[in-house]
């Protein structure tokens, strides 16, 4: 196992697409470990002059680049060797950092859950200050968050045929997921769709309510070390992103329609339930309605999301 660092810079960086055809910035082993550092925002969003908040020379620079594009800030993509159409791209999140003293909230008067309803007539940005050695954010107002960073943004390449897709959905090849329960020491499962896999991330949360209802979060810049598995040949099981914790595991799935979406998350767990014991189809959706936690991931991704949660203690039979 060797470890990378990817540093965001003009050349490690692009706005909010996952396409097959975007060449790797970085390219590492099966079962190589990597650094990445992402930032988020545009000159729009930045602190002011005198705010006491710091942007990095490094976000400057990037932003002064006046790269194409749209939606989200991503480093990327990464190519693991062996990854291949078929497998499943195994990311295990060891480690993030914050790499802020500050953070930003968006309030966009025709957007989120309740659009058309706050008396606005432009944006909305709130700075917030971040205390870095507590993990700590203060709002206007006074109301001290604790933080748990995660990354709102990880996928891969999705299928060819699909062509350039915008990070603004999550789908199949993850993206956009919004998943507060993604964060360190968190295990990601993402089928391939590409040769390599072809991860980047980027949207770095400092903290978010399940739903994220003003359509962001706590965003920030973030510093995450990943590392890379390949499980070969495990797409005929995992067909769609799902995750773990030391506790639990983690069923998701993303739609317009909120219903279809929790309809969809449910199979997938009745189906990891499955997997993981000796019950049936029909006694693991009685598991589901007796013990699994379904809660609205994001409402404001076009896609929205439902997650279903289990603690793996209740599978251990006997």
């Amino acid at each position: 196992m060797r470890d990378h660092s990817l540093l965001a810079t003009p050349e490690t960086v692009h706005w909010g697409r996952f396409w097959a055809e975007h060449p790797p910035v970085l390219t590492i082993a099966d079962g190589d470990r990597a650094t990445i550092q992402t930032f988020s925002g545009r000159d729009t969003v930045l602190p002011p002059r005198g705010s006491g908040m710091t942007v990095a020379p490094e976000q400057h620079t990037i932003l002064a680049a006046d790269i194409p594009g749209q939606a989200h800030l991503l480093t990327g993509p990464v190519a693991i060797e062996g990854a291949m159409p078929g497998d499943v791209l195994k990311i295990t999140i060891e480690k993030i950092e914050l790499g802020a003293d500050w953070g930003f909230n968006v309030v966009r008067p025709t957007a989120g859950t309740l659009p058309g309803e706050f008396p606005v007539s432009t944006e909305t940005i709130t700075h917030i200050p971040i205390d870095t050695a507590n993990k700590t954010a203060r709002l206007p107002w006074g109301t001290v968050l604790p933080l748990n960073p995660f990354f709102g943004v990880m996928g891969v390449a999705p299928p060819p045929e699909w062509g350039e897709v915008t990070s603004i959905q999550p789908r199949l090849h993850g993206g956009n997921m919004d998943l507060k329960l993604l964060t360190e020491g968190a295990t990601l499962y993402l089928p391939v769709h590409a040769k390599g896999a072809l991860f980047s991330c980027g949207d770095g949360h400092g903290c978010q309510g399940d739903g994220e209802v003003c359509i962001t979060a706590l965003e920030t810049a973030l510093t995450g070390t990943f590392r890379f598995d390949v499980l070969k040949g495990a797409g005929a099981q995992i067909t769609l992103p799902r995750a773990e914790t030391a506790d639990e595991i983690i069923s998701m799935r993303f739609h317009a329609s909120l219903d279809t979406a929790l309809q969809i998350a449910l199979r997938e767990m009745i189906a990891m339930i499955c997997e993981r014991s000796d019950i049936s189809e029909t006694q693991a959706y009685q598991l589901c309605s007796l013990a699994v936690d379904f809660a609205v991931t994001q409402s404001v991704n076009q896609e929205k999301g439902i997650h279903g949660r289990l603690r793996k203690s209740l599978l251990q039979l006997g």
